[in-house]
């Protein structure tokens, strides 16, 4: 199978599969899988982001797989395919996660990696279950305007800002090589990032990036992460809603989408075993400015695993 030809069929042509790769629903022996994950039953605000890979995909059409001034395209490279979307209830949260758990593991027992593309960030637990399965205990570079180690509410085990918290309580995370970038805005009590720093995770709040830059939180992600096996997971609100306002808990003050892809070069000279794109909301995405960037950061992302298990030919 290959990609669709962008010389012989238009763009915004054919079914859309994440940069027109393959579909390949039963996937094996590939690089890194793409997979969608429509759910949002974890969103305690804006709900729309099940709608979130379908909007990715479409956009995706429009991403080429080669960057300017990289050398061989990320395809050349490695073998990706899409294998189009889990089945998740919208009904049940445990049985959501228990069932994108089974079917995250399922890709991994026969493939290298997964790029998954959300839906709300409570299904990151499962991906780190599934990965933590592989690894062991994960190194984390988490990029959000949140730190998502809350304890459950509203009686949800698992709502969308928990799974780096059950990441830690079940020993599928690192804290000592995780780091997270671009916390900030409100939160209920003035407690909410003491679990994470009381676990030993380097958080990064938006000011600080402010005054660090790109190249210094690069070399505290460097410094952190060493060679240990990485996960790398995007919550969409990292970005200024100027830039992104399609997602589920807009805060304003946060990175611009330079800096996002800027930061995610350095993945190429780490570790990376899995990656996901989350909460992409497009009810409330402005002529799909939200999802376009979401597929760019897709892009960099299998460009940096290129980068970190392939030497070009």
């Amino acid at each position: 199978m290959e990609r669709i030809d962008s010389h012989v069929s238009p763009r915004y042509a054919q079914i859309p599969t994440f940069m027109r790769l393959p579909h390949e629903p039963d996937p094996r022996g590939y690089d890194v899988v793409v997979i969608g994950a429509p759910y949002d039953g974890g969103t305690s605000y804006r709900p729309g982001a099940r709608f979130g890979p379908r909007a990715i995909r479409n956009e995706s059409g429009l991403i080429h797989g080669v960057g300017i001034d990289r050398g061989p395209g990320t395809f050349d490279l490695i073998n990706c395919v899409d294998a189009g979307d889990m089945d998740l209830t919208p009904f049940d949260m445990n049985i959501a996660i228990e069932t994108a758990q089974q079917h995250l593991a399922a890709v991994l027992k026969h493939n290298a990696a997964f790029l998954m593309l959300g839906g709300d960030h409570s299904l990151t637990v499962a991906a780190l279950r599934a990965v933590a399965e592989q690894h062991g205990p994960v190194a984390v570079v988490h990029l959000d305007a949140h730190s998502d180690t809350n304890p459950a509410f509203y009686g949800g085990r698992y709502h969308h800002g928990t799974p780096f918290r059950h990441g830690i309580d079940e020993k599928l995370v690192d804290p000592s090589a995780m780091v997270q970038i671009g916390i900030r805005g409100h939160n209920p009590k003035p407690d909410s990032l003491d679990y994470a720093r009381g676990h030993g995770v380097r958080v990064v709040t938006a000011d600080e990036f402010g005054e660090r830059g790109v190249r210094g939180t690069v070399d505290l992600i460097r410094e952190r992460v060493d060679r240990r096996p990485v996960y790398v997971s995007v919550d969409v609100d990292v970005v200024d809603p100027a830039f992104a306002p399609g997602t589920g808990t807009p805060a304003p003050g946060g990175l611009s989408s330079r800096e996002v892809l800027a930061l995610l070069r350095c993945i190429g000279d780490l570790k990376p075993v899995g990656f996901d794109v989350m909460e992409v909301s497009p009810p409330y995405d402005h002529a799909g400015i939200t999802s376009l960037l979401a597929t760019e950061i897709g892009a960099e992302l299998l460009h940096q695993y290129a980068r970190a298990h392939r030497t070009p030919m």
